[in-house]
């Protein structure tokens, strides 16, 4: 337990919610009690990974929502979770039920996902959002460096505005509609005070990505 603390990075104060994340439900059942597998867990720890995943790109890029999700589910997928579980050698303190020990359960991408989702949760519950967001971060901040392929529409198009000095580029709010929790921007681009691009979205800088993607479609980028 405690090894498996520091790898985390987290004391728990409830050792049992611990013990409860490291549980298959093929150990559990052998023990024959089910509910005491980390199913459960898991299903809390997917709902609490997506939305510090969520909030993190949200707060951190402005790109528009389809970008968003794309890096989000980069990021929460089988293929990434059971990578992030290798950095904490989760698969090493699992409990599994013997069938799953002999055909190579601790290595198995699926198991090491799920538990890895129920850790999350375990930490959430014991220690609230803001240490599960530290556990989460660790992680999803190194994994975002690595994801170049999301594209940032508005430094593009200013770099290529840029080959010519002489060039002005500047984005307009032009429109503003729907309450305030549930705004929508419409902005223009210009160029020299001619409209490249207009773009809608629920916030302005949403809004100024979709103008400068649309710019650079028009320019055929």
């Amino acid at each position: 337990m405690q090894e498996f603390e520091k790898l985390i990075g987290y004391s728990f104060r409830d050792k049992d919610l611990l013990c409860r994340a490291l549980s298959h439900s093929s150990y559990a059942n052998e023990k024959h009690s089910p509910k005491d597998s980390n199913e459960r867990l898991e299903f809390l720890g997917d709902s609490v990974l997506g939305f510090i995943t969520a909030e993190y790109y949200y707060t951190n890029f402005s790109l528009p929502e389809g970008e968003l999700t794309r890096l989000r589910a980069a990021t929460v997928c089988e293929k990434a979770l059971f990578e992030f579980s290798k950095e904490i050698e989760l698969g090493r303190f699992l409990c599994l039920g013997k069938g799953e020990e002999n055909t190579g359960g601790r290595e198995r991408a699926s198991i090491n996902s799920d538990a890895f989702e129920a850790i999350i949760a375990a930490i959430y519950l014991d220690g609230g959002i803001e240490e599960a967001k530290k556990f989460v971060l660790r992680f999803v901040e190194k994994h975002a460096k690595t994801q170049g392929s999301f594209k940032d529409y508005k430094t593009k198009l200013q770099e290529v505005i840029q080959k010519n000095p002489e060039e002005l580029l500047e984005y307009v709010l032009v429109g503003e509609s729907g309450p305030d929790h549930n705004k929508k921007f419409d902005v223009e681009v210009h160029l020299n005070s001619n409209v490249i691009g207009r773009g809608t979205g629920r916030s302005k800088k949403t809004a100024e990505q979709e103008a400068a993607r649309e710019a650079l479609a028009l320019m055929g980028l």
